[in-house]
């Protein structure tokens, strides 16, 4: 009686002990769904589209979508301009936390370019139009070609 007073229930549950992403961990996972679960890519058909042109690499070979990954495994994704290179720690098959997520794998990727490199590509005025030849062989010469 005293426990409808206190409004809690008979059962104890043990999905808070267990942890975060608690029955998410198998022994292998798909390469896209893992690529989404840590939230490597925004979506999972952004990380199978990732895969399918060819994008993704897992131990230095192509990956299709639906190829396994494990524990040990090196994934290479080229994703929003940068290339990614991760050691999956732990597969997950569901989308779990940004905290959990940066337990599941190692990030040996190297740092995004600065803004003084990105700069360095080359950016026109909006409006200038396309380049012409003479601007196309200065940014040549500029560029060491």
């Amino acid at each position: 009686m005293a426990d409808h007073a206190t409004g809690k229930g008979a059962s104890t549950g043990t999905s808070a002990a267990a942890g975060p992403g608690a029955g998410t961990e198998t022994g292998s996972a798909r390469v896209d769904a893992w690529i989404w679960s840590v939230r490597l890519t925004k979506t999972r058909s952004i990380a199978a589209t990732a895969c399918r042109a060819g994008h993704v690499k897992v131990n230095g070979e192509r990956a299709k979508p639906a190829q396994s990954v494990k524990a040990g495994d090196e994934v290479r994704l080229f994703h929003a301009g940068r290339e990614r290179i991760v050691v999956v720690k732990r597969p997950v098959t569901k989308r779990v936390g940004a905290p959990v997520a940066a337990e599941c794998f190692v990030d040996n990727s190297p740092p995004p370019p600065t803004a003084v490199e990105a700069a360095a590509v080359g950016i026109r005025d909006r409006g200038t139009g396309r380049p012409t030849k003479r601007d196309r062989r200065e940014l040549n010469t500029l560029r060491g070609r």
